[in-house]
């Protein structure tokens, strides 16, 4: 396994490599304009006989690797060497979040989907030891990120997340509790909950019942309602501008309401705790504060330990580059002309 430990010099290479090779270009290109002034190229070449168009270019090829060579080894190329695993205390949580359209409604800013995403990545910020997956769901679920620690690659997949990622609308609670209760992994004994962001809008299942069986395997699911009761309209968005309004069969503005009653009951019947998101509070602080009173136990998680640094190696070798660059002229060898080897 490798990896890079300042990586922001590779974007170095990235946005200054392309620059140097135009400046090169067009210096180039200002030169040739330059000599064609004197007159014909050919003629003006055979007046300058020690002056090379070949090695100019190959100092700066050398000056180009070298530099690139460089970055490399200032962004310290790094291998690791010893795989432990070291042992860890946590919990196991699971998030479902609702990603059907009612989620886009406006009654939370920007919108319900956003809002609540910006909230789990507040607390993948603050997660230390537990173990995260993530779970969306409409009028089905998929599991978005398996359970993990890789707190980076969660917050990579929350971003991707939006309403058209599930080609099924609803609202199948149920099916996002059944799916959360089979990506734990149960032998390691860690403590178990889930956690439910939704409207709780189109609800076409029997979570309570799902809620119940999961506190009969030990797992506490909560509840955290995305909306209002006073509800909002849903929006439609062509080409990135609002157009107008979802409408239902009599041209009606279709207005999505938080189902706060039935979230009350799911996290009732899962021995957890409901809570309403608002603009000021998305209520995954109140929800986290339950899940850290649960006992925490100790699971094993393989890293690499140890790391070598190879930067030296790309050092070097920048180094020995600029070495030859310096003592490569840019004019040719006039004692190298005068030796005729089929003469």
């Amino acid at each position: 396994m490798f990896r890079f430990e300042h990586i922001e010099f590779l974007w170095a290479i990235a946005f200054v490599a392309p620059f140097l090779l135009l400046v090169a270009f067009f210096y180039h290109q200002w030169k040739k304009n330059k000599l064609k002034a004197f007159g014909n190229i050919a003629i003006v070449e055979r007046l300058m006989p020690t002056v090379s168009k070949t090695l100019p270019k190959v100092k700066f090829s050398l000056f180009f690797l070298a530099f690139i060579s460089l970055m490399i080894g200032l962004a310290n190329l790094q291998f690791g060497t010893k795989m432990e695993e070291v042992k860890r205390e946590g919990i196991d949580l699971m998030i479902a979040l609702d990603v059907s359209n009612s989620m886009l409604a406006e009654d939370l800013s920007p919108n319900r989907l956003e809002r609540a995403k910006r909230a789990i990545y507040q607390l993948i910020e603050k997660l230390q030891n537990d173990r995260l997956g993530i779970i969306i769901f409409a009028g089905d679920a998929y599991v978005q990120l398996p359970i993990t620690t890789d707190y980076s690659s969660a917050k990579l997949f929350l971003e991707s997340i939006g309403t058209d990622i599930v080609p099924v609308q609803g609202t199948a609670i149920g099916t996002a509790i059944d799916l959360a209760l089979k990506s734990f992994d149960y032998e390691n004994g860690t403590s178990k909950a889930i956690v439910i962001i939704t409207d709780g809008e189109n609800h076409e299942d029997d979570a309570e019942e799902m809620a119940t069986q999961a506190f009969e395997r030990g797992v506490i699911v909560h509840t955290i309602g995305m909306g209002s009761e006073a509800g909002a309209p849903l929006p439609i968005y062509k080409n990135g501008r609002q157009v107008g309004f979802r409408t239902d069969n009599n041209n009606t503005t279709i207005i999505s309401k938080l189902n706060e009653v039935m979230l009350q009951e799911i996290a009732q019947a899962g021995n957890g705790t409901y809570v309403r998101a608002t603009n000021a509070n998305a209520g995954l602080g109140i929800i986290m504060n339950e899940i850290n009173k649960m006992e925490k136990k100790e699971f094993g998680s393989k890293v690499f330990k140890d790391y070598d640094d190879r930067f030296q190696i790309f050092l070097l070798i920048s180094l020995a580059l600029l070495v030859l660059e310096f003592f490569i002229s840019k004019r040719k060898s006039t004692k190298l002309d005068k030796i005729k080897l089929f003469e």
